[in-house]
């Protein structure tokens, strides 16, 4: 695609240097280094795309569509000074928010400082909206505000939830994590701080799992709200004990189902609803239509290769998609990455299911009158 004497084209490994030219001169705080340049050029989920003007580049675009999520970020977009005002920046971000949508994702995405007039124009201009903030964002105390458009062809329509976002602070307490944050939505007086993050824990943890600390029962979860004023519904494809496929200790297997007994046994005098069937996506809607929070659990093979079992708290569903927070940030994301996460219907319900049991399991809660 071109604009007039500019031609857009994917970027090759052998623009790197004039790549990296370009961010030491459009940028001043927080530039890609030469090396993060060459691992985008490289990535297999990065649409990497330069503009150039007789084979010189005078600008680049570069997108990083999240796996497993109807979701991309634009990741920086550059355009040298001599060549602004000529409607590249444009051109680039439409024929990227094009190739988003060609990869399958929803939305895109971005962070920009509140002090960038020009650009916030330019994304509003193209239809991103403001929903959210970041304070003391860029080197240079600036805050960032982030936006977002949908880019996919298609109103959707459905149900939207405030929910807030909580990150865990253990590798192992996905499941609090995401309750508290179903819990507080539903009432604010409850903490979202990692003292109730780990006493939840320490009522609802399964002891053992593969390896490390255990996770979280969903009937261990579910019990833990009702002792908080809520009541609490779980959907089960098996009441027998769960997550032992894993585990190889017949002693660690034994306290396992110790303890899945205990949690059925509470549920039944604590009034937990147990339904050994799964949550279909249908009736997943009517829980949320009705003001009811929900929590799945998923596998993270198709975000992060790895078959984990995984907590998240779902905020929204339509026509197109799950949405989710998810409470594990790494190292290579920003907390924008993990709110309200666009899933793909049919690829959400591949990844609410785990392990060779084919286990699904959701927990839905209301806040008692």
């Amino acid at each position: 695609m071109s604009n007039n004497t500019v031609v857009l084209r994917l970027a090759r490994s052998d623009d790197l240097a004039q790549l990296s030219k370009i961010e030491q001169t459009c940028f001043s705080n927080d530039r890609l280094s030469k090396r993060s340049l060459k691992h985008w050029l490289s990535a297999k989920h990065a649409l990497f795309l330069v503009a150039t003007s007789s084979d010189a580049i005078v600008g680049y675009g570069l997108v990083w569509c999240l796996k497993g999520t109807r979701l991309a970020r634009l990741y920086s977009l550059a355009v040298l000074p001599a060549y602004r005002g000529q409607g590249i920046a444009q051109v680039l971000l439409s024929e990227l928010e094009q190739l988003t949508q060609s990869k399958g994702r929803a939305y895109l995405r971005l962070e920009v400082s509140a002090l960038n007039h020009a650009a916030i124009s330019l994304y509003k201009s193209l239809g991103y909206q403001v929903f959210g903030a970041y304070s003391d964002y860029y080197g240079d105390g600036s805050e960032a505000l982030r936006m977002q458009k949908r880019v996919a062809r298609y109103d959707g329509k459905g149900i939207r939830l405030q929910v807030p976002w909580y990150k865990q602070t253990t590798e192992f307490t996905c499941g609090p994590a995401a309750l508290l944050m179903a819990m507080y939505s539903l009432d604010t007086k409850v903490a979202l701080k990692q003292v109730d993050e780990l006493a939840i824990w320490r009522e609802a943890t399964t002891i053992f799992m593969t390896s490390g600390h255990g996770g979280c029962h969903p009937v261990g979860l579910a019990l833990s709200a009702i002792k908080r004023g809520f009541t609490a519904q779980v959907f089960l494809t098996q009441l027998s004990a769960l997550f032992l496929d894993g585990v190889r200790s017949e002693e660690k297997k034994q306290v396992m189902c110790t303890v899945h007994d205990e949690f059925i046994t509470q549920a039944h005098k604590l009034g937990c609803v147990l339904y050994e069937k799964p949550l279909e996506l249908d009736q997943l809607y009517k829980l949320l239509k009705a003001g009811g929070r929900v929590l799945m659990l998923i596998s993270t093979y198709r975000l992060d290769g790895k078959k984990a079992p995984h907590w998240v708290c779902v905020t929204a569903i339509d026509e197109h998609c799950v949405y989710v927070h998810d409470p594990d940030l790494d190292a290579s994301q920003q907390a924008i990455d993990c709110q309200h996460v666009p899933i793909g219907l049919m690829e959400f319900s591949k990844m609410a299911t785990f392990g060779k049991n084919r286990l699904r399991a959701a927990i839905a809660i209301e806040k008692l009158p």
